[in-house]
C-alpha cells in the first residue's frame, strides 16, 4: 500500500498557494461565522451580569479579542516579512501585506471598543495610559506599514522596507502585553492567564469562542487577500490569464 506524500514546499509558489488558499478560506469562513454566532450568545444571552461592572463589562468578549489578535497578527506578519527579507521569497511579502488591513482593523476595534469600556468604568473616554498608548502605536505601525507598501511602485522593494519597519516595530508587542506588570497603569490586568480564570464558566466560555473566530476569520479573510495580491503582482504571467479567463 503506497503512502501519499504531501510536498507542502510547492505551497511555497504564489501560483500553487493561490489555489490552495481558494480551496481553504470557504471553511475558515464557515467556522467564524459559526463560531461568531455562537460566542456572541453565549456573551450576551448566557454569561451573568457582572457583580461590579454590570451589563457594560460585555464589551470584552469584543475587546479582548481584538486586543489580542491585533498583537499576534503584527507577531506573524513580522515573521512573514522578517522570512521574506532573508530568503527573498516571493509569497512571504504577500502574506504581510494580506495580514497588515486585519491587524490594524482589530488594533482600531480595540482601541474603539476600550473606549466604550472606558468611559463607564474610568470616568473617560482616553487616557495616556501605557497599555492604550503602546495600542494606539501599534495602530500606527500598521498605518505605516500599508502607507509604505503603497508608495513604493516595486513590490519587491515594497516588501524589504516594510519588512525592515514591521521587524523594529515588533519590540512594542512585548510592551503592549506587559505594560500593566511594568507600569502603573488604569488598565485592569488579564482576566485569562497560565495560572486559571478569575471569570465565571459562561464568560469564559463566551470569550474563548470569540477568540476562535476572530481566529478564524483571520485566517479567511487573509487567504481572500493574499490570492487578490497574487492576482496583481503576477497579472503578466500566463497562469493567471488562464486563472481570470
Amino acid at each position: 500500500m503506497k503512502t501519499r506524500v504531501i510536498h507542502w514546499f510547492k505551497f511555497a509558489s504564489p501560483q500553487n498557494f493561490y489555489y490552495l488558499a481558494g480551496k481553504m478560506w470557504p471553511w475558515f469562513a464557515g467556522l467564524a461565522t459559526v463560531l461568531a454566532l455562537a460566542g456572541l450568545w453565549i456573551s450576551f444571552f448566557v454569561a451573568p451580569i457582572d457583580a461590579q461592572q454590570g451589563q457594560g463589562y460585555r464589551i470584552i468578549f469584543v475587546h479582548v479579542p481584538a486586543s489580542q489578535m491585533s498583537m499576534f497578527i503584527y507577531l506573524v506578519m513580522a515573521g512573514w516579512a522578517g522570512f521574506g527579507l532573508a530568503f527573498n521569497t516571493r509569497l512571504s511579502g504577500m502574506m504581510a501585506s494580506a495580514l497588515a488591513p486585519t491587524g490594524a482593523l482589530f488594533a482600531f476595534l480595540s482601541l474603539v471598543t476600550g473606549a466604550l469600556w472606558g468611559k463607564p468604568m474610568w470616568g473617560a473616554w482616553w487616557v495616556w495610559d501605557a497599555r492604550l498608548t503602546s495600542e494606539l502605536i501599534l495602530l500606527f505601525l500598521y498605518l505605516g506599514f500599508l502607507a509604505l507598501q503603497a508608495s513604493i511602485d516595486d513590490p519587491r522593494r515594497a516588501d524589504k522596507a516594510c519588512a525592515i519597519l514591521a521587524l523594529v516595530g515588533a519590540v512594542n508587542v512585548p510592551i503592549i502585553y506587559f505594560s500593566v506588570k511594568w507600569w502603573n497603569t488604569l488598565h485592569q490586568g488579564a482576566s485569562v492567564s497560565m495560572k486559571g480564570a478569575s471569570m465565571a464558566t459562561p464568560m469564559l466560555m463566551g470569550m474563548l469562542i470569540m477568540v476562535l473566530a476572530f481566529w478564524m476569520y483571520t485566517i479567511a479573510i487573509t487567504l481572500v487577500r493574499v490570492r487578490s495580491i497574487i492576482l496583481d503582482r503576477e497579472r503578466h504571467t500566463d497562469w493567471v490569464k488562464h486563472a481570470v479567463a
